[in-house]
C-alpha cells in the first residue's frame, strides 16, 4: 500500500512537471509566431494584408500585452486607391545631373556581370565625375513626380534608402529606389516633384566609395532584394527608362538659360511690332 502511494505521487509529480513544461513551450512559441493580422496590439490591428509581423527577436522574452512588433517592409503592396492617387510621371530627369553636363558617370551599369559579387547588377551606380568620395554629400534629385513609399535602412549594405512610387501616363506603377544615401530629406508618405532634392550621396556606412545606386521596378509591391542577382524579375534599366521619359532626345544638350531668355525677348519684340500699310489718299 505504501509503495502504491509513493508510485502515484511520483506519477502525479511527473505529469505536473510535463504539463508546465508543455505550457511554457506553447506560450513561448505563440509569442514568436504572431499571426499576420490580429487584435493583440494596435499595430497588428492596423496592419495591412501582406505585412508579416515579427513578435520578438530570437531569445528575447516579451510580455504579450505590451508587445509592439516591427513591420517588415519587404512585402508592402500598394492598394488600388494608393496606386490611383500616385503623381503622374510625365517626364523624367537624371538623379544627379546628366552625363553631358560632365557631372556624373555610370560606374556600373544595369545588368553588368560581376562575378565577384555572384551575379548581375540590379541598377545603375552613378558617381561624381571625380570618382571615389568626391561626390559624398552631393544632392540626389527625384527622377520624376512621385510619392515616398519607403524610407529607412533595409540592411547595413544598402544604407539609407528611399523608394518613390510613380504613376505612368498609361496608368501603370513604377518604383524608383535610391540607395547608399548619406542624408534623407523626404518624409515617408510625402509627395515630391521631379527635380526635388530627396537626399544626398552616401557610402552605405563607409562600406563603398560614395555613389548612388538607382533601381527602377515595374511593380506596385516593394521588394528590396540583393544588389546582384541572376534574374532581373521586375527590375528595369534605369538609363533606358529615364531616356524614354525625357523631354528632349537623350543625345541633345540642354538649352542654356541665357539662350531661353534671349528667345523670349525676341518673341516679345516680334509681338510688339505693328505693321502700318500706306493708305491711298488719292481720290
Amino acid at each position: 500500500m505504501k509503495q502504491r502511494v509513493i508510485f502515484c505521487g511520483i506519477a502525479i509529480l511527473f505529469v505536473t512537471v510535463a504539463f508546465f513544461i508543455t505550457r511554457g513551450f506553447l506560450r513561448g512559441h505563440a509569442d514568436i509566431d504572431v499571426p499576420v493580422k490580429s487584435m493583440d496590439t494596435w499595430q497588428q490591428a492596423d496592419a495591412a494584408l501582406g505585412y508579416p509581423l515579427n513578435a520578438t527577436e530570437k531569445g528575447l522574452k516579451t510580455n504579450r500585452s505590451s508587445l509592439t512588433p516591427n513591420f517588415d517592409p519587404r512585402l508592402i503592396q500598394l492598394n488600388a486607391f494608393e496606386r490611383a492617387t500616385l503623381p503622374t510621371a510625365t517626364h523624367m530627369s537624371a538623379p544627379m545631373g546628366s552625363e553631358h553636363g560632365a557631372l556624373t558617370y555610370n560606374a556600373q551599369p544595369f545588368w553588368a556581370n560581376n562575378t565577384k559579387r555572384g551575379g548581375r547588377h540590379t541598377g545603375d551606380d552613378f558617381n561624381g565625375i571625380g570618382g571615389m568620395n568626391t561626390d559624398l554629400g552631393d544632392p540626389i534629385y527625384a527622377i520624376a513626380n512621385g510619392r515616398v513609399v519607403y524610407r529607412g535602412e533595409p540592411s547595413p549594405g544598402w544604407g539609407n534608402t528611399i523608394i518613390l512610387a510613380h504613376r505612368t501616363p498609361q496608368g501603370s506603377t513604377l518604383l524608383s529606389m535610391y540607395a547608399h544615401m548619406d542624408q534623407m530629406h523626404s518624409a515617408l508618405g510625402s509627395t515630391v516633384p521631379r527635380g526635388q532634392i530627396i537626399g544626398t550621396v552616401g557610402n552605405a556606412n563607409s562600406r563603398y566609395p560614395a555613389h548612388l545606386h538607382l533601381e527602377i521596378h515595374d511593380s506596385s509591391g516593394i521588394h528590396i532584394g540583393a544588389g546582384y542577382t541572376t534574374s532581373p524579375d521586375d527590375r528595369m534599366d534605369p538609363t533606358t527608362i529615364i531616356a524614354q521619359y525625357q523631354q528632349t532626345h537623350n543625345d541633345d544638350l540642354s538649352h542654356s538659360i541665357f539662350s531661353l531668355v534671349l528667345h523670349e525677348e525676341q518673341q516679345k519684340k516680334k509681338g510688339n511690332i505693328s505693321i502700318q500699310y500706306p493708305t491711298n489718299t488719292d481720290k
